[in-house]
């Protein structure tokens, strides 16, 4: 796939995808939604992608959903009448998931079936679309010059790109709230009180600052035990008891012990870097164990 709104570059390692609408500050389309969906998909089996860092072009992340387009901006067919039955039994037909699916949505969960560490670098203004994309992401930095925003109840609309789920899982249901309703902009001291983000930093910092937690996530790590590790987390701490956990969690340790868990005692005994042979593109057999 050619991309026209996105940059997907890969160096050391690290994959780079950087929204590529600086003129327009990288407001989101439906175009975008469809790269951005399938450059995770492609970055997840993408074995010389150990993790990903995502940016904004120009002086923006993503001033949110690109406003001036004729129709339904969003890009949803206003002639159909679709019900809850349609998103159970239908989710993947081609009039369900071009005329009704949440675009925001379809990144969102590219981002969640992703096998690999991702992390937001929101180096400007990062509202709507712009802000909940990155709730997916493990990890969000902030420049100085961000600003953030939930600002859906100021033009009429919902909370999207699954952020009902993950927004509150991050702050916690009464921050959400406050921010969903009110639709502040927020400043990087604000998301950071809020836990939304884990630092700030200037705006030449903020990359460099991405690249060195990206590297401390993957350098000597194997990359089937990340790819586990981040399902393991996200899909057990939404079960209702333990014991889901502990089902995956044995399978997980059993597969991983037989295969790179050897080299990795094995180089700590030995006091040297570990030489792990694993793939994300090639999983343990009971992966994914949710489907």
């Amino acid at each position: 796939m050619s991309y026209q709104t996105i940059l997907y570059q890969i160096s050391d390692r690290i994959l780079t995808i950087s929204l590529n609408r600086p003129e327009q500050m990288n407001a989101f389309t439906v175009e975008m939604a469809n790269e951005l969906e399938h450059a995770f998909y492609r970055a997840s089996d993408d074995d010389e992608v150990a993790a990903i860092v995502v940016t904004g072009s120009g002086k923006a992340f993503c001033a949110g959903m690109d406003l001036s387009k004729e129709g339904n901006v969003f890009g949803l067919n206003e002639s159909l009448h679709p019900t809850l039955d349609d998103m159970e039994n239908r989710l993947t037909d081609e009039a369900i998931h071009a005329g009704v699916r949440d675009t925001g949505g379809r990144v969102t969960l590219a981002i969640f079936e992703c096998k690999k560490p991702v992390i937001a670098a929101i180096n400007g203004a990062a509202v709507g679309i712009g802000a909940t994309m990155t709730l997916a992401m493990d990890i969000r930095l902030a420049s100085e010059k961000a600003r953030i925003g939930f600002v859906f109840g100021k033009i009429g609309i919902t909370p999207e790109a699954c952020s009902s789920w993950f927004l509150p899982r991050i702050v916690g249901i009464s921050q959400a709230l406050e921010w969903v309703y009110s639709g502040d902009i927020l400043t990087p001291a604000e998301a950071l009180h809020g836990r939304l983000i884990k630092a700030v930093y200037s705006p030449e910092e903020l990359l460099n600052e991405a690249y060195k937690l990206a590297h401390k996530f993957v350098d000597n790590r194997s990359p089937v035990a990340v790819a586990l590790a981040r399902q393991l987390m996200y899909r057990n701490s939404a079960e209702n008891h333990p014991i889901e956990a502990h089902k995956s969690d044995s399978l997980a340790m059993f597969y991983t012990s037989v295969g790179d868990g050897k080299e990795g005692i094995k180089s700590f005994l030995e006091k040297r870097a570990p030489d792990y042979q694993s793939k994300a593109s090639k999983m343990p057999p009971f992966y994914p164990w949710w489907k």
